[in-house]
C-alpha cells in the first residue's frame, strides 16, 4: 500500500498531533502521502502544527466527524487519556480500517474493549522521530491483511526502521529498551558531563564536550558496517586510558546489571500502564 493509496476517500485519521503524531504527520507528508488524504483531529495542536496542516492541505477537526472512515486510524495521544479519547473515535473504525496505537501499555485487547474486533497494530516508536531517526516496534493481530501491514509500514518508517515482533508481549520490551532508550542516552550525557566537571572542567566544556562524543559515535555506528562491539575494541588500546574506564563500567557491579535493572522496570511500569 504505498502512500498514494491515501485519499480523501481512505484517509489516514491521526488522533493527537502532538510532538510524536506531529513528527509522523511531518514525515508522511514528506513521504508522498497528499495532505487530502490526512484528517487531524486534535482539540487544541500548537499554531506550528495548525500551519503545517493548513499548508499541507489536510483537514484539522476538534472532533470526529460522523460520516468519517479511516483507512488508517492512528492514534497518538498518551495512555493515561487513551480510554477517555476511544469511545469518541470509534465511529471512524470501519471494515477497512487498521487500527495502529503508539500508546505504552495499552494493549490490543484493551482497544477492542473499546473499538471493538478490528485490524490492529501496537507500535512503539522513540523521540529521535521528530528528526528522522527514530526506530519503531511493531506488533500486528491476525486480522491485518499483508497490504495493510505494508501500508502501516509505510507511515512508520518515515522516521527510522521499523522492526516487526512476533509476540504482543514484545512490545512492553521494546518499550524498555528503544521507546525509552532516548532518555538513557540523553542522562549518560548528564553523568559524562558531571564526572568531567568534577575531574576540572567548566560545566559548560563538559557538557559540549559530552554532548558532541554521544552525538558523534551514535552517528559513527550509525554509519559504520560494525557492530557496537568491534567499534569499542577499536576505541580501545591494551592498558591504555579507555581500558582503564572500561574496566569500571564494565565491572560485575558495572553498566550491565543496571541496565538489566533499568529495562526490567521499565517494562514492568508498561505492563502496568495496561491495567
Amino acid at each position: 500500500m504505498p502512500a498514494s493509496a491515501f485519499s480523501a476517500a481512505n484517509p489516514v485519521v491521526l488522533v493527537g498531533a502532538g510532538n510524536m503524531g506531529g513528527a509522523m504527520l511531518s514525515g508522511w507528508l514528506k513521504s508522498g502521502v497528499p495532505g487530502s488524504a490526512v484528517v487531524v483531529v486534535d482539540p487544541g495542536p500548537s499554531p506550528a502544527m495548525i500551519s503545517t496542516i493548513a499548508d499541507a492541505g489536510a483537514t484539522h477537526v476538534t472532533a470526529v466527524p460522523a460520516d468519517l472512515k479511516a483507512g488508517v486510524l492512528f492514534l497518538a495521544v498518551k495512555p493515561q487519556v487513551m480510554e477517555a479519547v476511544l469511545p469518541a473515535v470509534k465511529s471512524v473504525v470501519g471494515a477497512q480500517t487498521v487500527v495502529v496505537s503508539v500508546a505504552a501499555g495499552k494493549t490490543l485487547a484493551f482497544l477492542e474493549k473499546h473499538l471493538g474486533e478490528a485490524a490492529m497494530v501496537r507500535a512503539m516508536p522513540n523521540t529521535p522521530a521528530m528528526v528522522g531517526r527514530g526506530v519503531t516496534g511493531a506488533f500486528a493481530n491476525a486480522r491485518v491483511s499483508a497490504e495493510q501491514r505494508d501500508g502501516v509500514n509505510a507511515l512508520l518508517r518515515v522516521s527510522g526502521p521499523v522492526e516487526w515482533v512476533p509476540a504482543e508481549s514484545d512490545i512492553d520490551s521494546v518499550t524498555a529498551l528503544s521507546g525509552s532508550g532516548p532518555a538513557y542516552v540523553f542522562y549518560l550525557v548528564e553523568c559524562m558531563a558531571e564526572a568531567g566537571r568534577k575531574l576540572g572542567l567548566r560545566a559548560d566544556l563538559a557538557m559540549r564536550l559530552a554532548r558532541e562524543t554521544v552525538a558523534g559515535a551514535g552517528e559513527l555506528l550509525h554509519q559504520s558496517p560494525d557492530d557496537a562491539a568491534r567499534l569499542r575494541q577499536n576505541v580501545t588500546s591494551p592498558g591504555g586510558t579507555t581500558a582503564a574506564a572500561l574496566s569500571v563500567l564494565m565491572a560485575e557491579d558495572g553498566m550491565q546489571p543496571l541496565f538489566d535493572e533499568a529495562l526490567a522496570a521499565a517494562r514492568k511500569r508498561a505492563e502496568e500502564l495496561a491495567g
